[in-house]
């Protein structure tokens, strides 16, 4: 069973997401779904586009086979189109089981939870512990969660245990609530599954892209009266300028002017995407770098180590690209860069906004200094 996606004949209304408004991200109130096998017969991945500004990169909901059933971890939005992708698999490998918000604090993976508990009305909803809200702390089932049936991870056990070995990356404090993310490895295809945490970047644009390739062309000129013609070498363009503004914010190769087109690339801005995809290697994300682990920079280090004593062959993260091939000595030498601080001198002029406004927000007291 490989891609499966809504093409010609497909209702337009079956992509609908009519909650949108509760966090207005790109494309909006339409989500087109791809589906992808990563492992035959066990992990599937269901992918939607979301960003803003036409800054849009992939947002990764995985299924896993478990005894009796399927797992979902990290859910997005669970329109007709997702859930009928879903229903298929489950007319071959039985019902949906659990569902599972793994992040405290990432609401582009909260605000999928309730509707797709709401389609799969049999199964567990586990979620981190720490769940917050802003601005105002509100209970979970005041927003959407089923009270009768969602359990907190770790604390109240964990699912399928006798399968799937789960690993708490945090918590780490944040001023409105923590950070914290719960990571899951597959024993039987040794896959790792984590949500924010770890990332890579291939200069070939995902395939999610090709269905809606807007955002690449947008971004893929130069000027603003330029068309967006379809063509292949705009399109990578554009997808790396893409990459750049979803992980750095503010690129540094880029001046805004503040025009029609308010973005103005320098010569050598393709040196920034090659400093910070490494070549397509697995690396910690940026924005959770700068702005969260400038705080216990040593739970990363211990996770890093957990993750490398363990018998990983690939790993599947909710963005970019998936799955990564890799083993327990990536991890471990993730590791030990991380305690020596090493980051690529390359990145530092497109880490520069990251970083000075983490100081900003520490001035503000809006989050702990380290």
């Amino acid at each position: 069973m490989g891609s499966m996606v809504a093409g010609a004949g497909v209702n337009p209304a079956d992509q609908n997401w009519p909650w949108w408004p509760l966090l207005p991200l790109y494309p909006y109130g339409r989500r087109r779904t791809l589906r992808r096998e990563l492992v035959p017969g066990q992990i599937w991945s269901f992918e939607q586009l979301q960003g803003v500004f036409y800054v849009a990169v992939p947002i990764r909901m995985t299924a896993i086979k478990v005894d009796g059933g399927l797992m979902l971890y990290a859910p997005n939005a669970a329109t007709a189109e997702c859930i009928a992708l879903v229903r298929d698999l489950e007319a071959i490998h039985g019902p949906v089981l659990s569902i599972v918000h793994p992040s405290s604090s990432g609401l582009e993976h909260k605000v999928g939870v309730p509707a797709m508990a709401r389609a799969f009305p049999g199964a567990d909803v586990w979620v981190t512990p720490g769940q917050w809200s802003f601005p105002l702390p509100l209970p979970l089932s005041w927003v959407g969660f089923p009270a009768g049936r969602t359990r907190v991870l770790f604390e109240n056990g964990v699912p399928h245990g006798d399968e799937l070995q789960w690993e708490p990356l945090g918590p780490v404090p944040l001023g409105p609530g923590p950070f914290m993310e719960a990571t899951v490895m597959h024993h039987a295809s040794g896959t790792l599954l984590c949500t924010d945490a770890l990332i890579a970047i291939s200069e070939q644009w995902p395939e999610l892209l090709d269905l809606d390739p807007t955002p690449m062309l947008y971004h893929g000129r130069d000027h603003g009266d330029e068309p967006m013609d379809d063509e292949p070498q705009r399109r990578l363009r554009g997808w790396k300028r893409l990459v750049l503004f979803a992980t750095c914010l503010k690129p540094h190769g880029v001046d805004q002017v503040w025009r029609s087109y308010p973005f103005r690339w320098r010569s050598n801005w393709e040196l920034d995407f090659d400093a910070l995809s490494r070549g397509g290697r697995l690396r910690v994300a940026p924005i959770l770098e700068d702005l969260v682990f400038p705080r216990h920079r040593q739970l990363m280090s211990d996770w890093l180590r957990r993750c490398s004593s363990l018998s990983v062959s690939q790993l599947v993260p909710s963005h970019f690209q998936a799955p990564i091939r890799c083993d327990g000595s990536v991890f471990e030498t993730m590791a030990q860069d991380w305690e020596r601080g090493d980051s690529a001198a390359a990145e530092a002029s497109d880490r520069a906004f990251l970083r000075s406004f983490n100081r900003q927000i520490e001035r503000l007291g809006l989050v702990p200094k380290p």
